[in-house]
């Protein structure tokens, strides 16, 4: 039995009892019989998970952010499983294939919901102006007059300098004065990151960043301190790729985590919520077990103490990760080569653990030749100098042959 075997194990004997309750009340209502009153309950709507202030701009957000990247088979069913469980946070983009629509779909079958969740969607743009001419396709899409959280997605390293640009600023000013979107951010998980988040400190107009983090992060890193920056002047903090590729361990691999009855996956949010900067996780939830699991680590969080997310690191360093969350492209020039290692790993790990094949292979393709260049990259130096020490002379052949 392999480590992931292992997990998903370790995860289902965790949740036993409550997913069980869920799937079978599901299954009732599926074959159109009437669930007996104890799973009718198990179906019913759960409390609001716990909410935390988005930076200065005063709004509420539950912890637990509900990611629909890749369009998981049944998203339907999901989103309005992840709501019952207490979950007012959605997560979609233009380039989540169809996951805008499926969204819309649910607000127009159900409006009141509307008035209850923030929403948050995402798109790539050339220049900081076009996002003007993108907007009214998300509304339509998504069946909505509002957009709670509009993002500039996936700066790369030639848009280091937008977020204090007077492009983008101006872009921003006219997005909310159109009266359809009430917040302006930008999401980032580029080699620059550190950059950008300075940036984005210091230019003073960005609402809200989204960006893969690491729990570990090192005190006195360029990103630790650019995000002190911009926690001090009021930017809203949501994490990203918390658990991508970083949780092929059980439970028994981390006896203080274990002793709190929590699985890995819970442990490392719980470590990235006990980090007060951050107001929510955008976790992709593409089954009703982890849509059960993550609002469960909500539910039962405690702010953890250092030696048990020193623990959690070191179950995570020792487990073979697929890529590093907290990656700031150091891995590349140890290397010494231009291509992205980074986002090259990072592809991987969608294919590899998320079943995420289409949106793998249309992000590589995306990359130039040089972007993908790492044969003769010293690849022991990159590991070395990687946060998470991922091992890309296993992966990387891997990369090439799965997805080019």
């Amino acid at each position: 039995m392999n480590r992931a075997q292992e997990h998903s194990i370790d995860r289902r004997q965790f949740l036993q009892t409550s997913a069980a309750a869920t799937a079978v009340a599901s299954s009732a209502s599926l074959i159109g019989g009437e669930a007996p009153a104890q799973e009718a309950r198990a179906n019913q709507a759960k409390p609001v998970l716990t909410t935390r202030k988005l930076g200065k701009t005063g709004v509420e957000v539950t912890l637990l952010n509900h990611g629909t990247v890749g369009e998981p088979a049944g998203l339907a069913r999901l989103l309005r499983t992840s709501y019952r469980e207490g979950v007012r946070y959605y997560d979609t983009a233009e380039g989540y294939r169809n996951s805008e629509k499926v969204i819309g779909d649910w607000l127009a079958a159900e409006p009141e919901v509307r008035k209850t969740i923030f929403l948050a969607t995402k798109s790539h743009v050339g220049t900081p102006s076009a996002m003007l001419k993108v907007l009214d396709r998300r509304l339509e899409l998504l069946k909505t007059d509002t957009i709670d959280l509009l993002f500039f997605h996936g700066l790369n390293t030639a848009q280091t300098d937008w977020p204090k640009s007077k492009e983008l600023k101006e872009a921003a000013e006219a997005l909310k004065k159109t009266g359809k979107v009430k917040l302006v951010g930008f999401s980032t998980h580029d080699a620059k990151i550190a950059e950008q988040i300075q940036n984005a400190a210091e230019g003073g107009f960005i609402d809200v960043i989204m960006l893969k983090y690491s729990p570990w992060l090192d005190k006195d890193s360029p990103l630790n301190r650019a995000l002190d920056a911009c926690h001090a002047k009021g930017i809203g903090l949501v994490s990203m790729k918390q658990l991508a590729g970083q949780t092929e361990f059980t439970a028994d691999h981390v006896p203080s985590i274990k002793a709190k009855g929590l699985t890995p996956a819970q442990g490392l949010l719980q470590a990235i919520w006990t980090d007060e900067r951050f107001s929510s996780s955008c976790v992709t939830l593409r089954n009703t077990e982890q849509c059960v699991e993550n609002a469960d680590a909500v539910r039962r969080f405690e702010p953890l103490k250092q030696a048990e997310i020193d623990e959690l690191r070191d179950a995570v360093l020792a487990s073979n990760p697929t890529m590093c969350p907290g990656c700031d492209g150091r891995c590349s020039l140890a290397a010494g080569t231009k291509a992205k290692l980074g986002d090259l790993t990072r592809f991987y790990t969608y294919y590899d653990s998320h079943g995420m094949r289409t949106v793998a292979r249309e992000s590589y393709a995306e990359l130039t030749e040089e972007d993908r260049g790492w044969r003769g990259a010293d690849l022991a130096a990159a590991r070395e100098a990687c946060h998470h020490k991922v091992d890309f002379s296993r992966i990387l052949p891997e990369v090439d042959r799965l997805l080019s």
